[in-house]
């Protein structure tokens, strides 16, 4: 019988970690509460560090303002590719159009 993968919200993730950054507490200590494995916890601290400073992360954001910046950015590439599509469609049907004229 295998267990179940566990899923922690970002905000859960972000509180975690606030426990050792903000409030002192050793890896170990913030683990035991939660009931987080120590790897868990220590990924989480050390994805918030840069967060707080700004930097994307490259996986699930954990704080709101990077969440709004993956969001945005995901809707920004979605558009670009959008864009190029209809450029070329525009000129494949501007190339008809001129074989036609001919």
């Amino acid at each position: 019988m295998s267990k179940q993968r566990r899923t922690f919200s970002a905000e859960f993730k972000r509180e975690a970690a606030a426990l050792v950054l903000d409030q002192g507490y050793s890896h170990i200590e913030a683990c035991r509460s939660p009931g987080v494995v120590d790897s868990a916890l220590r990924r989480w601290v050390k994805q918030l560090e840069p967060e707080r400073q700004g930097v994307t992360p490259k996986s699930k954001a954990l704080t709101p303002e990077q969440q709004k910046i993956q969001e945005l950015e995901a809707r920004f590439n979605r558009l670009e590719r959008e864009k190029a599509i209809l450029k070329k469609a525009t000129a494949l049907l501007m190339s008809d159009e001129l074989d036609r004229m001919r």
